[in-house]
């Protein structure tokens, strides 16, 4: 069993990377929630690791060179024949992304027990609805402590389903009025996770734990693109959690990082020239129902070789 590291705790993130290419600049940039908070949590001085799948193209490429340079572990990165996944994005006048087309190339993946090992010797291991790996939710927490990124979904269903394997369950927002802040992070606590944090744009953000529950407000920047912003707020508080940090200071840091991360192009940088093949792209409204399709097929590819899916729960915890 993994042993407690106060200053440099283990993270694996499993699961979707892409490109976000913002066409009027020509320029795309590594991202992704699981790959960004590899990134960022790397940066807050974990030990990070990455497991996903990306193309042998110039895209692939340049996120493999990417994650070197970032000190991330890639040692468990498929790198496969076939189309790295993008994500055409613009920016309003204000900085907020808006997701325009997408191809998932060959990003969606199901885990290996090679993967599992890693996983079985990390703090924590971090995915999300965007990975599309909830079959394996159980595999993951008998393992390590569990993140997720639940992102928008907060149905009762969806939340039944996920938060009792969580150990950090992370929720957009931005909507939500005080009073429904409240109700869901009851919601999610009581189906069994740990911690709930649930960030709410230009409202701050919050968390809630164990007789714990903090906020912080944004902190003033010159905005020019959001994208990321979120993920590294999982990430700072993700690591700070680990490290025992005081909650209020944990998350005082998380809203310095999300607001550096919304002063720059792309989730934390690292531009080149778009190279792409965009003739599989789709609509953003496509692209889950089209994502499911792919996790089943990876499923059935490594249905011999593979974590088995769902299990009775049971989570390990550190």
């Amino acid at each position: 069993m993994k042993t407690e590291n106060a200053t440099s705790p283990r993270l694996i993130a499993f699961g979707d990377n892409d490109v976000d290419c913002y066409e009027p600049a020509g320029l795309m940039y590594p991202g992704g929630n699981a790959l960004n908070v590899a990134v960022f949590a790397r940066r807050a001085g974990a030990d990070a690791a990455y497991i996903g799948a990306m193309g042998n193209d110039p895209a692939g490429d340049h996120m493999r060179a990417t994650l070197r340079a970032e000190g991330v572990d890639i040692s468990r990165l498929r790198s496969v024949a076939g189309r790295s996944a993008h994500c055409m994005i613009r920016n309003s006048s204000i900085g907020e992304r808006e997701f325009l087309s997408a191809d998932l190339g060959v990003s969606i993946i199901a885990p290996e027990p090679e993967d599992l090992q890693m996983i079985a010797n990390a703090h924590v291991v971090h995915t999300g609805r965007s990975s599309h790996v909830v079959p394996y939710l159980s595999a993951f927490a008998n393992r390590s402590q569990l993140s997720f990124d639940f992102a928008d979904q907060m149905t009762p269903d969806y939340i039944a389903q996920v938060a009792p394997y969580c150990y950090l369950a992370n929720l957009s927002g931005g909507e939500l009025s005080d009073a429904d802040v409240i109700s869901l992070q009851t919601q999610v606590r009581a189906q069994g996770a740990t911690w709930c944090l649930i960030t709410r744009g230009e409202k701050g953000a919050v968390l809630f734990g164990p007789d714990t529950e903090v906020s912080a407000q944004p902190i003033a920047a010159n905005v020019i693109d959001t994208l990321g912003a979120g993920d590294s707020f999982i990430a700072r508080t993700l690591v700070g959690l680990l490290r025992k940090e005081p909650p209020q200071s944990l998350m005082n840091a998380a809203a310095q990082t999300a607001a550096e991360t919304c002063a720059q192009r792309g989730g934390f940088g690292h531009p080149a020239p778009i190279e792409i093949d965009g003739t599989h792209a789709m609509p953003i409204s496509n692209v889950h129902a089209h994502a499911a399709k792919l996790a089943a097929r990876a499923m059935q590819r490594n249905a011999n070789k593979s974590a088995p899916a769902k299990q009775s729960i049971k989570r390990r915890t550190l």
